[in-house]
């Protein structure tokens, strides 16, 4: 993504941002992470407080692949050092929730199909995947998800009806890590289309 599609993602990400803010339970309970994506993948924002996240100003490449499956070992490895796991002696953190934004399809197919089962094996309460824009193959984002959903405008007013469904999402998302029930996400809004998967 690039020009006003990227602007209104990032205008989306400080939207969310300050809805979750608005939720005393969220200001206690969630932790941001943002991944960028495309020939190189970078940890933006690594797990953050909600008080204190602040989103960085973040550019994207003219053209060039989109790394997906590279995008999700980088995940994985951050899920892994950071997710507190519960034990008997220890309570867990709350099962993280993972939204992926893609415009395309992974260029790296081989490793994303071999990163699918490490990222469905990680307990996520809820996988979606979102397929932005007219190239976005939505049928390439069926393995990873439990949701496809797809987002047909790359406006601003489409971005932040995604990012306002997401804020509910999470709103209402918090499950402990021990918890084997998976979330219900709400109704997504009218531009935001949910995909049989």
């Amino acid at each position: 993504m690039r020009g006003e599609p990227i602007e209104s993602v990032k205008n989306g990400l400080h939207a969310l941002v300050a809805s979750l803010r608005q939720d005393p339970h969220a200001l206690e309970s969630v932790h941001l992470a943002v991944f960028t994506f495309d020939r190189e993948v970078t940890l933006q924002v690594p797990l953050t407080a909600l008080e204190d996240f602040q989103l960085p100003d973040f550019g994207t490449p003219d053209s060039g692949p989109t790394h997906l499956g590279l995008a999700l070992e980088a995940l994985c490895r951050q899920v892994e050092s950071d997710i507190i796991r519960s034990s008997e002696s220890t309570k867990g953190d709350w099962r993280p929730l993972l939204f992926i934004m893609t415009d395309g399809s992974p260029s790296d197919k081989m490793r994303y199909r071999e990163v699918v089962p490490i990222v469905r094996g990680l307990g996520f309460g809820i996988i979606v995947a979102c397929a932005a824009g007219p190239k976005a193959k939505k049928d390439e984002l069926a393995p990873v998800a439990d949701q496809v959903v797809e987002l047909e405008t790359l406006d601003g007013a489409g971005f932040q009806q995604f990012f306002e469904w997401v804020s509910v999402a999470v709103a209402n998302g918090n499950k402990s890590m021990g918890t084997q029930s998976q979330i219900v996400l709400p109704a997504p809004p009218a531009n935001v289309k949910p995909t049989v998967i």
